[in-house]
């Protein structure tokens, strides 16, 4: 049984680790720059003269591909090389509270980098009348895609002590998770002569397939199972790896 008071004590160390060092104004600044160059720069959103956060909301899964691996390679890569694994491990606190709280802390992290964008929805509303339904549906999914990312993350850490190997397995996941609902993708599947429900299938586990349902302005139940089931299935393997690695 997991105890939340613990949970939330891990949650609180892990998350203040973030601010103990300018990596995360860093990083902040990094996603917040990305955002805007690849709205107002690339997806010319001035030039679109439409009232609405769709070039946006475009662009967060790939910004998220390559940030969120940066910001959870070392939640236990970091622990191991320095040896401060075993320490916390002793303590009267279970490897799955330790999990969680770390997921939690990180996720937060991602979080108040999400929310730092609202001066682009304030643009929005200062040009024109936007669906402020479909808005909130883009941020929710956003934020569940980027759950997503940081299970992921915390799963890649856990299986190397080295930061760089637990980013490079982060973002190998994630790409293949992004890019297995692609429609060429597919495609290029079923000339292989794999059967449609087969790839149909797999095509159902991709990232981006659920966010587009949710940026579109449309909560599905389905879409945030689906988010809810890879952070828990990643978390869950974080918590088989990290369980053998202390028994060997």
């Amino acid at each position: 049984m997991v105890n939340m008071n613990t949970v939330k004590a891990i949650f609180k160390r892990e998350f203040k680790s973030y601010f103990d060092s300018p990596v995360a104004y860093v990083f902040l600044v990094a996603f917040l720059v990305l955002i805007g160059f690849l709205t107002f720069g690339v997806a010319m959103y001035y030039e679109r003269r439409q009232a609405n956060l769709t070039p946006f909301f475009f662009w967060h899964p790939w910004v998220y591909l390559l940030l969120v691996p940066a910001a959870t390679m070392g939640l236990w890569a970091e622990e191991r090389r320095n040896g401060t694994i075993e320490l916390l491990l002793t303590l009267p606190i279970t490897l799955a509270e330790a999990l969680v709280g770390k997921f939690l802390a990180a996720w937060a992290f991602i979080g108040i980098a999400l929310s730092l964008t609202f001066p682009i929805v304030l643009t929005t509303l200062w040009l024109g009348t936007p669906d402020l339904g479909a808005i909130f549906c883009g941020y929710v999914g956003s934020l569940f895609l980027s759950g997503a990312c940081v299970a992921i993350g915390v799963f890649a850490s856990a299986l190397s002590r080295s930061q760089v190997i637990g980013f490079v397995i982060a973002l190998a996941i994630c790409f293949f998770l992004l890019i297995i609902g692609f429609d060429p993708v597919i495609n290029a599947v079923a000339q292989w002569g794999v059967p449609m429900s087969i790839v149909n299938a797999v095509a159902q586990c991709s990232l981006m397939q659920h966010f587009e349902s949710l940026r579109r302005g449309v909560i599905d139940c389905y879409d945030v199972i689906y988010y809810a089931g890879v952070m828990v299935f990643m978390l869950a393997a974080a918590h088989v790896v990290t369980e053998n690695r202390k028994a060997s």
